[in-house]
């Protein structure tokens, strides 16, 4: 039986270190959306307030005053920072995936808040393991976030970045049901010495998620502007790596099939209308969560104690 939705993902670029600006055009990505019909719509990595992309670049000695106005210009659950984005959800009717740099106290998170299209708050995932220079700037999230989520056109979840590297994380939310797969990436590719070998590596994770988890994945990346790179050159000097461009978003198939893409520095909403009935064609053949599993030879554990208090801790 036909379960036709509509799933988009933003290819834009925040307002970087600017969360008031940032959740604004949210919202406006957000309205733009309900417009279209959108039913699901996924923003990138960190979107508020932008990817901190000069941890790769400078010194860690020289970051620490940019470092505290990053910690500054994050989402404060409880302080209300997300209460624009969830009226403009229910407004819009749209289910919303939107990348965050979470603040907690003085600890930051790199997260995904979900948010249904009633705009109720419906969880947060925060990133379980943080890459490379990330690690001197976020906290670790634990397995109490790491899972799937019913919403009202289906079962959800997300990674973020490079925790599709870890396998055991990609299985944990197959293994959950998740039947809409949602990717928040930064893009790397203006990156000196990176360029296509970055798209390839990002598109083939995401192909072989969908493939192996029998799951549509809705894929968002920002472009990088020159105003961002302006923003933290102007506080920590000029560099030479990375430069404007780069963004690819696209939208897959449970066979690995790309429905929708969009590559390169102009935004745009992609969209693609999508039917969840082919997730069962697919788990016809193989079912990673089920007939195709070996569980009595090959079996995942998790612990899903909640070792950082949650957002709606006071």
């Amino acid at each position: 039986m036909s379960r036709a939705i509509s799933v988009g993902a933003v290819h834009a670029a925040p307002f970087l270190l600017d969360r008031t600006a940032t959740i604004a055009r949210a919202c406006d990505w957000i309205a733009e959306a309900g417009r279209q019909g959108v039913n699901l719509l996924v923003f990138p990595e960190v979107f508020v307030p932008g990817f901190p992309y000069w941890i790769n670049l400078y010194p860690p000695a020289e970051q620490h005053a940019i470092q505290a106005r990053y910690i500054e210009a994050s989402v404060d659950v409880d302080a209300g920072d997300l209460e624009a984005v969830c009226r403009a959800a229910a407004a819009a009717q749209v289910v919303v995936v939107l990348g965050v740099s979470e603040r907690l106290g003085s600890t930051i998170y790199n997260s995904q808040a979900f948010i249904g299209a009633d705009g109720t708050l419906l969880g947060i995932h925060r990133k379980i393991q943080l890459t490379y220079a990330e690690r001197f700037l976020w906290g670790q999230g634990d397995g109490a976030t790491l899972g799937g989520l019913d919403t009202q056109i289906g079962r959800i979840g997300g990674l973020i970045c490079y925790e599709h590297m870890m396998n055991l994380a990609r299985q944990a939310l197959i293994d959950d049901g998740v039947q809409i797969h949602c990717a928040s990436w930064p893009t790397f590719a203006s990156t000196r010495g990176r360029g296509e070998a970055y798209d390839r590596l990002v598109d083939t994770l995401m192909r072989a998620h969908a493939i192996t988890g029998q799951c549509f994945v809705v894929m968002a990346q920002p472009p990088v502007t020159a105003e961002m790179i302006s923003t933290f050159e102007s506080q920590l000097g000029s560099q030479q790596s990375l430069s404007p461009g780069g963004g690819m978003s696209a939208i897959y198939s449970p066979q690995g099939e790309v429905i929708a893409e969009h590559r390169g520095p102009s935004e745009r909403l992609i969209v693609a209308d999508i039917d969840l009935a082919a997730i069962l064609k697919a788990k016809v053949l193989v079912d990673g969560a089920g007939h195709y599993a070996r569980p009595e030879i090959l079996s995942l554990r998790r612990d899903r104690t909640a070792w950082r208090l949650p957002y709606s801790a006071k």
